[in-house]
């Protein structure tokens, strides 16, 4: 369970087999059921998270009840609410199982003891949250700029093998567009292609 995230990180940065041995004894397994959460917003956001299977969701609900997802995770990504966790303020986000889904996460606590026994650790996640932050200014800008087919194809085209796992409805909501309309986007796509 403990080896895609030695790969994941061990593809960044490079680690020691002491090093190995401190960071699987630091994670913990949290196993989830589909639709149970592993973090609901107001609650404190204090651990880092990796998946080591399933599907996850990250979103918020607005104060009409609607849902906005802003990320999915699966095998081998991260997923937090990272302004909470960075802040230290009430997590704004809910984290939730789409799938049954195994994670590893550890405690702030814990990081931080980890930063000090594996400098590697430091440089890692320094590197993550600054692709994270790449991410987002792209998903922002291509939200702002891009049609909803282009953002769609885009979707498609990144994250085939999420997009199998993760239903519709919730791939639309992502999109900030409706279940109907992206029902006519796929139809339009597929006679595009056919």
């Amino acid at each position: 369970m403990y080896d895609p995230l030695i790969h994941n990180i061990s593809n960044l940065v490079p680690l020691t087999k002491e090093d190995v041995i401190l960071i699987k004894a630091a994670f913990r397994s949290v196993k989830l059921k589909k639709k149970e959460f592993l973090l609901r917003a107001g609650e404190p956001s204090n651990h880092m998270r990796f998946i080591a299977k399933g599907c996850i969701k990250l979103y918020n609900i607005d104060e009409t009840g609607k849902e906005h997802i802003l990320q999915f995770g699966i095998k081998v990504w991260w997923v937090n609410d990272l302004y909470a966790y960075l802040t230290q303020k009430p997590a704004k986000f809910f984290i939730q199982a789409i799938t049954d889904s195994i994670i590893l996460q550890i405690y702030r606590d814990q990081l931080n003891t980890l930063f000090d026994q594996v400098h590697m650790m430091d440089r890692f996640f320094r590197i993550k949250t600054q692709n994270g932050y790449v991410a987002l200014q792209e998903r922002t800008i291509n939200t702002m700029s891009q049609t909803a087919e282009e953002r769609y194809t885009e979707f498609i085209q990144r994250y085939r093998v999420m997009e199998q796992q993760i239903p519709q409805y919730m791939i639309a909501s992502y999109l900030g567009i409706t279940p109907e309309h992206l029902s006519v986007l796929r139809k339009n796509l597929a006679r595009k292609l056919s």
